[in-house]
């Protein structure tokens, strides 16, 4: 009889403990809420009525913690502008050796990795990356969830980040560099941005493309791409003061608007002398993928490449030597980008500050231009 009295005492000093404890939480999280005062990581746990390390892997989006637990929390931790410390959530984690390297994919594209320079890029980066001791963990924009600081670094799937294309919005890099998470981003370095890019000086290429072709006697010169996507906004310009340069008037009509893909390029192409007959005697196709689907649209109605109409692409990617005819090119040197992108990313690695750096581009002169038949 003693021992069940003694036992039943113990379980109501027991609950009596934890309302005690519970009451001393809400209260100070009261005072706190009200002091406006940060909450902290031990805060948030008594909110959401778990350990703090259950918190700590939600707020990560680790996936030993269950989806709908993982939610509940971030929606808590975001109701009450709750965030980790990126940067020193790091030093206190041990490093993966990984880096995670993100297509930042457009909507509304058909771009996807299977593009010849997409490809080329990863597998450049992927040796970039090896040769230093790191692993590549490969994803895209369609991917990744909304905030690759946690879904990537705090998840502790990667040590950082390098994020292939600007695309027509920053807006996620833009998160992600606001973080304090180590990345590098491959674009167009001329654009101004808190986060260091790599890239060609696509200004310059599109204005040596342009000159090119206006040498080999074109007058009539398209346009061909996405002039609105940041690295193809460089080219565009450099169309535009080509033409200028030689007195020659920048139409509108010779702009030719279209996704960043073959398919997209010969439909355009194929309507333009479908609906207008053929006004223009050069193209400057923003990529190699676009001017290869520009040329099959002129092969196909039998217009000479480059008798009629001269074509020069961006890129150099393998198909444009293998081409019939082979196509003239501005080359961006991948593999040496792929290794400067790397060692930046590892100098933020041992907290050192990076800049933006440009790498040169070259013309590759081929058959598709009139002065290399």
């Amino acid at each position: 009889m003693f021992k069940n009295d003694y036992t039943r005492h113990n379980k109501i000093c027991l609950r009596i403990l934890r309302r005690s404890v519970a009451g001393n939480i809400s209260i100070d999280l009261g005072n706190r809420l009200k002091s406006n005062k940060k909450l902290t990581l031990n805060d948030l746990a008594g909110l959401a009525g778990v350990s703090t390390s259950t918190v700590s892997r939600a707020l990560s989006d680790n996936p030993l913690i269950k989806k709908e637990t993982r939610v509940r929390i971030q929606a808590l931790a975001a109701s009450h502008n709750f965030s980790i410390n990126t940067a020193a959530s790091r030093l206190r984690t041990q490093k993966t050796k990984v880096v995670a390297v993100i297509l930042n994919l457009i909507d509304h594209t058909e771009q996807s990795i299977s593009d010849p320079f997409l490809l080329k890029t990863v597998g450049d980066l992927n040796q970039a990356l090896n040769s230093k001791g790191y692993d590549l963990l490969l994803s895209n924009s369609f991917m990744a969830t909304d905030n690759w600081a946690n879904y990537f670094i705090n998840s502790q799937r990667a040590d950082g980040l390098i994020v292939v294309g600007q695309g027509k919005s920053d807006e996620k890099v833009q998160e992600v560099a606001e973080s304090g998470v180590p990345m590098v981003v491959w674009g167009d370095p001329k654009t101004e941005s808190s986060y260091p890019i790599v890239g060609s000086n696509n200004h310059l290429g599109g204005e040596i493309a342009t000159e090119h072709l206006i040498a080999g006697g074109c007058k009539n010169i398209l346009f061909l791409g996405d002039p609105e996507h940041m690295e193809m906004t460089g080219r565009y310009s450099g169309y535009q003061d080509a033409l200028k340069n030689h007195a020659i008037k920048v139409d509108s009509a010779f702009t030719v608007a279209c996704d960043i893909t073959s398919s997209a390029a010969y439909a355009k192409i194929s309507e333009l002398i479908l609906s207008k007959g053929l006004f223009f005697d050069g193209i400057v196709a923003c990529s190699d993928m676009v001017a290869l689907g520009a040329m099959r649209a002129l092969k196909e109605r039998y217009i000479g490449i480059p008798s009629d109409v001269a074509i020069v692409g961006f890129d150099d990617i393998l198909m444009a030597e293998l081409s019939y005819p082979s196509l003239t090119t501005i080359k961006q040197n991948t593999q040496h980008a792929a290794q400067v992108m790397v060692d930046k990313l590892i100098a933020q690695f041992d907290g050192k500050k990076v800049d933006s750096s440009l790498i040169d581009i070259e013309l590759v002169a081929r058959q598709s231009t009139k002065h290399n038949q």
